[in-house]
């Protein structure tokens, strides 16, 4: 299964939000996506088929400074969205689809670290961002998502060097939060 990640285009918009529609319990309007890719071009990838599906994509964004008074705020990206296409998971892909946009985010925003919400009863994702991609939880939202399920907010800090982001990291001692 021959796959190619590639930054993300304005046409591509409606098959990602068939990948969100297909993959995910959270989904968003188109112009939320063109807020997005409009705004941090950069930030948001897809993975691609040699058919030309898009089978997974990453929605990501940069947190704006939220009071100018605030000595201690650094830039940090976000992660909005990740899904990949059931038949395609477990080979990588979300991982390299993060890995890119953590990548972009310290390249061109230098970013200090990136964020992320996973809901409380997703284990994959727990196991991705806790084991595979060295994300720490720091706060528990409670009902953060319309369903009323609690999220696991998360953070990964990230490296100066944009190149040391795709370097792995043995987490395999990590407990994943319950």
């Amino acid at each position: 299964m021959a796959v190619t990640i590639r930054r993300i285009r304005t046409e591509d918009l409606f098959r990602v939000q068939h990948r969100n529609l297909t993959c995910l319990p959270e989904n968003y309007q188109m112009k939320y996506y063109f807020y997005h890719i409009l705004t941090w071009p950069q930030l948001s990838y897809v993975a691609e088929d040699t058919k030309g599906r898009i089978v997974g994509y990453v929605l990501a964004k940069m947190e704006d400074k939220q009071d100018e008074d605030d000595k201690d705020w650094q830039p940090h990206g976000h992660i909005t969205s990740i899904a990949v296409m059931g038949s395609y998971r477990k080979l990588g892909l979300a991982t390299k689809l993060m890995r890119q946009a953590q990548y972009s985010m310290v390249e061109c925003y230098h970013a200090h670290y990136v964020s992320l919400h996973v809901r409380r009863s997703n284990r994959a994702a727990l196991h991705l961002y806790s084991i595979a991609l060295a994300f720490e939880t720091y706060d528990i939202e409670e009902g953060y998502y319309a369903d009323g399920e609690d999220a696991f907010a998360m953070k990964m800090i990230l490296p100066k060097d944009p190149m040391e982001v795709f370097k792995h990291i043995d987490r395999s001692h990590v407990q994943i939060p319950e």
